[in-house]
């Protein structure tokens, strides 16, 4: 690994941060995630991120159990990757592995040449989220600045 590796607190934004937010489906948590991108960088379209995150999400679910979902995909044209963590007010369905609603989704948008960093953000994103007390203390913050710095302390 060079010193240039994505981690997961280069790639996520305070911006990006959503703390309990009020959602009542898992395209509506999509949305929501594709236009809050499009808010912090208008160059993207929130379209083209929305119907990209569903058509992996087709794929299979991003819902990986105990409450927890990686939607993720690759965007033409994007030359950096994005992160966005998202707490959900009430849990929701997403077709999880573990068929458990899903309250806490960090969505993940990288290049569309970006094979290798996907991959390892994905496994990164993945083993933080097996940790449940990390977890718990996620879903705990109630607001979008305490979310973000338990995020990056987490991943320190």
């Amino acid at each position: 690994m060079s010193d240039t590796s994505l981690t997961i607190d280069n790639i996520l934004a305070p911006e990006l941060t959503l703390c309990r937010v009020a959602a009542s489906s898992k395209k509506r948590v999509l949305e929501f995630i594709a236009e809050h991108i499009h808010e912090h960088d208008s160059s993207l379209s929130d379209t083209q991120i929305f119907n990209n995150l569903v058509s992996r999400e087709r794929l299979g679910s991003t819902g990986i159990g105990q409450g927890i979902a990686i939607p993720h995909c690759r965007l033409e044209g994007l030359s950096h990757v994005i992160g966005a963590l998202v707490t959900i007010e009430e849990s929701i369905e997403f077709d999880a592995i573990d068929n458990q609603p899903v309250d806490l989704v960090f969505a993940l948008i990288v290049p569309k040449e970006a094979t290798s960093e996907h991959l390892e953000l994905l496994s990164q994103l993945a083993e933080k989220f097996n940790e449940r007390a990390f977890c718990d203390r996620l879903r705990q913050a109630e607001d979008a600045k305490t979310l973000y710095e338990r995020m990056i302390a987490g991943n320190s």
